[in-house]
């Protein structure tokens, strides 16, 4: 274990704040809900504080853990994450929720493996791109074998269904494997075929297509489909410049649906304003571009792929969630990292940064 402390402060700052943010914010948009439904308006804050210590525990651990040795560990963490997708279909440990089976219910906890997956396909691709070299401008062995990996992980994820977590899986792929140096003669004809099979998922299922018509026109239908986007935007047109105040925001009184989730950022919108929501849609990308200083200074192959799928992994994320709490993507079930309420994903996001401070104090030194 390397116990040397020359790590990247910005981003651990970042980290920080961003995940104390996500604790107040989690409270704020939960409590009078969670008094209502479960009698206890304190109670996803005491989850969401446990989650937050378990997930700086991990993350501690991952800063100190050499880097170099999640390569031993890639290939196996890529296959249990499978199979932890696999256990969602087995009669009493997958848990549905809202249509989606989504979660697994394990002794003690209950988590959502496709969090794992994301982490474990950063740690497959950096590890598997390093080891093919130049071999990746191969069809054959450096192409195809990643599309068939991704496709098992795209159809697991889309059979749950989680198609917003199967679009960042995707995305997070397709960008290691072009900055690897995969040909685009390879990746552009897959992405353009990838089109009309994706249009196809979404329209032949009803609520798809209806989430896409509410996208293009939310008013539309405004107390079905277009409901949430739409009471997202009021959310931040009541907001203003500086907000309502901590505490004070009204679309969390069950007008905004996940207000604690997925809307999260909706809330902050409301309560902090215009100056809340810059601030934190500036930490997050001031957070992926320390991710990307520390892959670009780093001296060894399989830590730059590391670092730079992570950061991306990260800054994936927390796009698509700003895009569509602020009405320029379809409505998908994704959280916004260290801010939304979730335990799998607070812990997951919090791994992804021990890894990119362990890179970053190791300065990507050949082991």
């Amino acid at each position: 274990m390397d116990l040397r402390r020359d790590f990247d402060s910005s981003l651990l700052l970042l980290t920080v704040s961003l995940t104390c943010i996500g604790v107040v914010m989690v409270y704020s948009s939960s409590a009078i809900m969670a008094a209502d439904r479960f009698h206890d308006g304190f109670y996803f804050l005491k989850r969401q504080m446990v989650y937050a210590v378990i997930g700086f525990a991990m993350m501690v651990v991952a800063t100190y853990f050499n880097y170099h040795n999640w390569r031993k560990l890639a290939v196996i963490s890529l296959l249990a994450s499978i199979c932890l997708l696999g256990l969602l279909f087995v009669p009493g440990l997958g848990v549905r929720v809202g249509g989606a089976m989504r979660w697994l219910r394990l002794p003690g906890l209950t988590l959502q493996p496709a969090e794992l997956v994301k982490l474990a396909l950063v740690l497959y691709l950096a590890h598997s791109l390093t080891r093919k070299k130049e071999k990746v401008r191969s069809f054959t062995k450096g192409y195809l074998p990643y599309i068939m990996v991704l496709a098992v992980l795209l159809g697991m994820l889309y059979k749950q269904p989680d198609l917003g977590s199967a679009m960042i899986v995707a995305g997070v792929a397709l960008s290691m494997l072009v900055v690897a140096g995969v040909r685009w003669l390879y990746i552009l004809p897959t992405v353009l075929m990838a089109v009309p099979v994706l249009y196809f998922l979404i329209m032949q299922v009803d609520y798809r297509r209806r989430r896409i018509m509410a996208f293009l026109d939310p008013w539309d239908d405004p107390f079905d489909t277009g409901f949430q986007i739409i009471q997202s935007l009021v959310a931040f047109g009541k907001g203003g410049i500086v907000g309502q105040g901590l505490g004070i925001g009204e679309q969390k009184l069950f007008y905004l649906p996940e207000a604690h989730t997925d809307f999260i950022y909706s809330v902050i919108g409301e309560e902090l304003g215009l100056v809340g929501t810059l601030i934190v849609a500036a930490m997050f990308l001031l957070l992926v571009l320390c991710g990307f200083r520390i892959a670009l200074q780093c001296q060894e192959p399989f830590g730059r792929n590391l670092a730079f799928g992570m950061s991306v992994l990260l800054g994936l994320e927390a796009f698509v969630n700003l895009a569509v709490c602020l009405g320029l993507l379809p409505t998908k079930g994704l959280a916004l990292p260290f801010v939304s309420y979730g335990g799998t994903s607070l812990v997951a996001s919090l791994i992804a940064v021990g890894i990119l401070l362990n890179i970053s104090s190791s300065n990507g030194q050949v082991k």
